[in-house]
């Protein structure tokens, strides 16, 4: 199982972005796609994440502003950058859990995909 994402890319303040995170090889069901944004070398603080059944939780920061949404025939996760600030930037990574078609459970990370907003 592998996971990529894609959809980063320079925005002027007030724009809009739409990251995807795909997942690739065989999946029997995903318990949880997110996308995240890095604190320190180690951490990472969430930024939207989505149920394999539709429950979305989202960080205070983009409320309001930024939607997760999750297509379970693709295997897709897609965040919807809206109202674009500056202390948006950053590089984003996207991570999934859930089950391989051989029943494995899984949590791949996918390389981060950089998101730059210009005031």
């Amino acid at each position: 199982v592998q996971l990529q994402a894609s959809g980063g890319g320079v925005v002027q303040a007030g724009g809009s972005l739409r990251l995807s995170c795909s997942l690739s090889g065989t999946i029997y069901s995903i318990t949880e796609m997110g996308f995240y944004r890095p604190v320190s070398r180690d951490e990472v603080d969430l930024v939207a994440l989505v149920k394999g059944e539709g429950d979305t939780k989202y960080a205070e920061s983009v409320t309001g502003r930024f939607t997760i949404t999750l297509d379970a025939a693709k295997n897709t996760a897609y965040l919807e950058m809206t109202n674009l600030r500056p202390e948006d930037s950053d590089i984003y990574y996207c991570q999934a859990r859930g089950r391989s078609g051989s029943g494995s459970p899984f949590n791949a990370w996918g390389q981060g995909t950089l998101v730059t907003v210009s005031s």
